[in-house]
């Protein structure tokens, strides 16, 4: 179902099945997105309850200044965000290396499936300063137009491409460093 026809359903009075389509259209690739920002299943989890949750009583609200899509994509990027300095806040992750802490996660984690190549890679992704790590998961996994991230996330394109840029040279650097 596309995103104008969850809107029409929506706006013809069929709220529930609207909001049904949206997390049947929207589970997977937002599960998978927080994961890679959160590197924990349980946590990753718990943040998409609460996605789902924001948008359904948010839902009424929206006028469609953006669309659907980004519309979501902003309430589980600020979801996942606010979810990690809580756990910085209250101390479940070091702050002094927030980073590392996050990478470590990926290692804890039982329900990591990848080969060791793979959990390099997102060990060195969650190494990325938020904003990076953030360009780069949509741009690099999601495959996102930047146009796309610049209107979930409000910055402009530009910085956008600068932020991909340092990401995937960190991240091809560190991945080159383990690989000798």
């Amino acid at each position: 179902m596309t995103d104008r026809e969850i809107i029409t359903l929506y706006e013809s009075g069929s709220r529930e099945a609207a909001f049904n389509a949206i997390v049947d259209c929207y589970s997977e690739r937002l599960y998978w997105h927080i994961r890679r920002l959160l590197s924990s299943h349980d946590d990753t989890h718990d943040v998409l309850q609460d996605v789902f949750i924001k948008i359904w009583k948010t839902l009424p609200a929206f006028r469609g200044d953006s669309r659907l899509f980004t519309w979501i994509y902003r309430i589980a990027v600020n979801e996942a965000l606010n979810h990690l300095r809580s756990r910085k806040k209250w101390g479940f992750i070091d702050t002094g290396d927030n980073a590392d802490s996050l990478a470590r996660l990926i290692d804890d984690d039982p329900h990591f499936n990848g080969n060791e190549l793979q959990r390099e890679l997102h060990k060195a992704i969650q190494r990325l300063p938020e904003k990076q790590r953030l360009v780069f998961c949509m741009r690099y996994f999601d495959e996102m137009k930047y146009e796309d991230i610049s209107e979930i996330t409000g910055t402009s394109v530009g910085a956008l491409k600068a932020n991909y840029h340092h990401a995937y040279n960190k991240v091809r650097f560190e991945i080159e460093q383990k690989m000798l």
